[in-house]
C-alpha cells in the first residue's frame, strides 16, 4: 500500500487542531471532494463509523469508515470499509514547545477492490499526492485565518 505523508504546522494548540481535523461535520471545510461527513451515534469511540460523501466522477458517494484510533489531542485514525477504493487514514497531532502551536500530519494509504486494484495506482494516488498539500493548507487558513 503506497502511504502519502503530509505534514502542516498550525498556529493553535494540539486541541484546537485536533479538534477540528477529526470532526466529520468540518470535512467539507478542508477536504476536497468532501460534501457531508458525520459520526454516526455522534461519539467519537473506537468502532464508531464514520459517514462522508464525496463527489467522485461527478457523483456523490456515500462512503464508510470505522474509527480505529481515538486518542485525543495526539492521534485518530479511521479505516474504509465499502467500496473499490478504501482509504486507511491516520492523523498525528504535536505540539510545539513553548508556542501554541502545533504540527499536524496526515498519512494515507488505499487499498483497492476489484476496479479499484487499477484505478488506486493510476488515478487515486496521484491524485491525492496533489490535493492533500491543498486540504492541510485549508485546515491552516481555516484554523488561524
Amino acid at each position: 500500500m503506497t502511504t502519502i505523508v503530509t505534514k502542516v504546522e498550525v498556529e493553535r494548540t494540539a486541541d484546537e487542531v485536533f479538534a477540528y481535523v477529526t470532526d466529520p461535520n468540518h470535512f467539507p471545510e478542508w477536504q476536497s471532494g468532501v460534501t457531508a461527513g458525520h459520526l454516526e451515534g455522534g461519539a467519537p469511540v473506537v468502532g464508531a463509523k464514520c459517514l462522508t460523501t464525496r463527489k467522485i466522477g461527478g457523483r456523490e458517494r456515500d462512503v464508510t469508515s470505522r474509527l480505529t484510533v481515538f486518542d485525543p489531542p495526539r492521534s485518530w485514525a479511521v479505516r474504509g470499509e465499502d467500496g473499490p477504493i478504501r482509504a486507511t487514514v491516520n492523523v498525528s497531532v504535536e505540539p510545539i514547545a513553548g508556542r501554541e502551536a502545533s504540527t499536524l500530519t496526515i498519512d494515507v494509504g488505499f487499498e483497492g477492490h476489484g476496479i479499484g486494484k487499477l484505478l488506486v495506482p493510476l488515478i487515486v494516488v496521484p491524485q491525492s499526492r496533489k490535493e492533500m498539500p491543498a486540504n492541510l493548507a485549508r485546515v491552516k487558513a481555516n484554523l488561524e485565518g
